[in-house]
């Protein structure tokens, strides 16, 4: 397994630890690759100024109307819906997500939004296993 590169198996998805620890994992948003990382202490997938642009999303009419609290303190954020989330061969689609303030963020995060709409999800060891529905 690469870090971030997702390994499928049927329903399974693996992604091998990074060196620094955590989970990178490259998934496509709205059919545009964009890097994330595992957080699973974020509520919500969480993305960039950057990513949000290349995942077609309409940044000039976003309303940063949620307040989210961040390791770096309070910041705002634009609710939105996805129309699709892929990481390897696991698809969502009307995934509800932020997008944060230009500046406040600069990781895009795979949170719990996400997560919660997997049949299981689970880290075993160094690797991040995701198993979606039938």
């Amino acid at each position: 397994l690469v870090p971030g590169r997702a390994a499928t198996r049927g329903r399974t998805v693996e992604i091998a630890r990074g060196s620094g620890g955590g989970f990178s994992v490259a998934a496509q948003v709205n059919g545009a690759r964009v890097p994330m990382v595992l957080d699973t202490g974020a509520s919500a997938v969480v993305l960039t100024q950057e990513a949000a642009k290349a995942a077609g999303l309409p940044l000039e009419v976003l309303n940063y109307s949620v307040t989210v609290e961040t390791a770096n303190g309070r910041a705002r954020a634009a609710p939105v819906t996805l129309d699709r989330l892929s990481i390897g061969n696991i698809t969502e689609r009307s995934v509800p997500a932020l997008v944060a303030q230009g500046g406040q963020l600069r990781t895009n995060l795979l949170g719990m939004t996400f997560l919660n709409r997997l049949e299981s999800w689970e880290v075993r060891g160094d690797k991040l296993m995701l198993r979606g529905y039938p």
